[in-house]
């Protein structure tokens, strides 16, 4: 297996990523810090007598239909069954209008040949964005279905969730009047809170179970009923771990974050409720280990003779990063978090001018320490990363442990394919931010349809993915046979040609075009 890794991310070439064109690279997108505190109050509709939706049906074929997202958007829950026939099939509709890849100076969505006129298809996008009858809930369920339907197929039996935040800047958009300050007086936007569902077993992303979108307003979210703004990022995971629990009790669910949420109260709170979680840790972490307490980077050192090659076949996994070529090592230790935790005091100075912070006593809490490193032939240390995790060792093994969190870097990708690699949210003009969470959920599923195509090994779906990237355009790098953007942009053209084609008679159109501009077509 041949990847591609920076400090701070593996990303698999043999897996679906965006470093696969040429003249593309990857950039961070996200992060920030926390807001006040507020609430907003949504429609959504109510579950039936019982209290319980009724379950999914049983996955169906994966036809063409299933690729652009109408084989999923005929299966659905509850919610999204509630809604007007009429908003359903307005739902459909914008799904196959937002399967593209644009740029900066086209930021809307596609009008099929088949659209009498493009004007007409945005009033109508707008009517559906701003319709409070159309709950987040709703539009977010027919992906929640897709996913259910994967993990169900997939031989794993746990399923690797993956959080992480994205802020859109809107700071020139003055029309948006819930705009969220996130720091200083130009930092102006939505700030987005994912929870992408990765499969265990191969990496490939899955979708996005739940959406929070932090406005001025207070928190929108899919999850049904009304979600408070916490203080700080970390705070919002409980309540989103217990509500994805309780939707896949097959599954055990291990929860993915960066270092942001290296927060021993935090751990105490999910290890209590059960919840299985992978963090990466602080270098700067104080902590028990063969019973006296030392810093991090001192238990890392102590544990250099450790360290041992993760086999790829008949020999060690091989990984190219920006810093040069070299092997993985993994080594693991137990240590124990036992200092109390820092919390913050809502409104509270010090007369330094800084938050107030006291301290909070807990348990000790004993962990892994995993330590996953690149090293060259010279032996020396080209990345490396450390992992705390409650996951036992029967459950996954100190490779497979470092395996998932290189996954972690597929959430930065699809906030990427939101941006500037594919659907350009930032260049959006909803005006409110429950408009703008409604599209995200129609972009979502637009993404969701083409992971599912790059998902699927099937002969034509190869040969599909092969047209698609010839239609769009794009030169891939040496070794990626497509990315997600190349895919979009290529399924943009073939949907247009297949509405086309229910209209007008190709040998016509070609034959006129080849009277009007004979030297671009040739009759030969």
């Amino acid at each position: 297996m041949v990847c591609i890794l920076s400090a701070e991310r593996i990303d698999c070439l043999t897996s679906p990523g965006f470093a696969g064109e040429v003249g593309e690279s990857s950039s961070r997108v996200g992060g920030g810090a926390p807001g006040a505190i507020g609430a907003h109050r949504r429609l959504v509709a109510s579950p039936p007598p019982g209290g319980e939706a009724p379950p999914t049906s049983p996955s169906t074929g994966r036809g063409m239909d299933t690729f652009l997202g109408c084989g999923y958007l005929a299966r659905h829950g509850y919610h999204f069954a509630n809604l007007d026939r009429r908003h359903q099939s307005r739902f459909r509709d914008l799904v196959r209008q937002h399967s593209h890849a644009v740029n900066a100076a086209v930021s809307g969505l596609s009008a099929l040949p088949g659209t009498r006129r493009s004007f007409a298809a945005s009033r109508a996008m707008t009517r559906f964005l701003n319709h409070e009858d159309i709950s987040f809930t709703a539009l977010i369920e027919p992906a929640q279905d897709a996913i259910r339907d994967a993990l169900a197929a997939s031989p794993s039996s746990f399923a690797l969730v993956v959080h992480d935040w994205c802020m859109f800047s809107f700071q020139t958009h003055d029309s948006k009047l819930d705009r969220y300050q996130r720091s200083h007086d130009r930092d102006l936007g939505y700030e987005l809170g994912s929870a992408l569902v990765i499969d265990a077993a191969d990496g490939r992303p899955l979708g996005p179970m739940e959406l929070r979108l932090r406005t001025a307003e207070g928190m929108l979210s899919t999850r049904p009923g009304d979600t408070a703004l916490p203080p700080g990022h970390v705070d919002e995971l409980l309540d989103v771990m217990t509500a994805l629990q309780a939707t896949q009790p097959d599954k055990t669910l291990v929860h993915i974050v960066d270092r942001e949420a290296d927060s021993i109260g935090h751990y105490r709170q999910w290890h209590t409720r059960g919840h299985r979680f992978l963090v990466r840790a602080d270098l700067k972490r104080r902590l028990l280990w063969q019973e006296r307490e030392r810093p991090l980077t001192e238990v890392v050192a102590a544990m250099a003779l450790d360290f041992q090659d993760v086999p790829d076949g008949d020999g060690p996994t091989i990984v190219t990063i920006h810093a040069g070529v070299g092997r993985v090592r993994v080594a693991e230790t137990n240590v124990v978090l036992h200092r109390p935790a820092r919390q913050t005091v809502p409104g509270k100075r010090t007369a330094g001018g800084h938050r107030k912070q006291i301290d909070v006593p807990g348990v000790p809490l004993p962990l892994r320490l995993i330590v996953t490193r690149v090293v060259n032939a010279v032996g020396k240390v080209l990345a490396e990363w450390c992992l705390l995790t409650n996951l036992s060792s029967k459950e996954a093994n100190a490779s497979t442990v470092g395996r998932w969190y290189a996954w972690r870097w597929r959430i930065e990708t699809y906030h990427k394919l939101l941006k500037s690699a594919g659907l350009n949210a930032e260049e959006w003009q909803q005006e409110s931010g429950p408009a703008f969470l409604r599209r995200l959920c129609v972009a979502s599923m637009a993404c969701l349809s083409v992971w599912h195509l790059q998902r699927d090994e099937s002969a034509e779906a190869a040969r599909l993915r092969s047209v698609l990237v010839r239609l769009s355009g794009r030169q891939m790098k040496h070794r990626v046979e497509s990315t997600a953007p190349a895919l979009l942009a290529g399924l943009e053209k073939l949907l247009a040609f297949d509405d086309l084609m229910q209209n007008e008679d190709i040998q016509e159109i070609l034959a006129l075009a080849r009277r009007v501009l004979p030297k671009l077509f040739h009759s030969g």
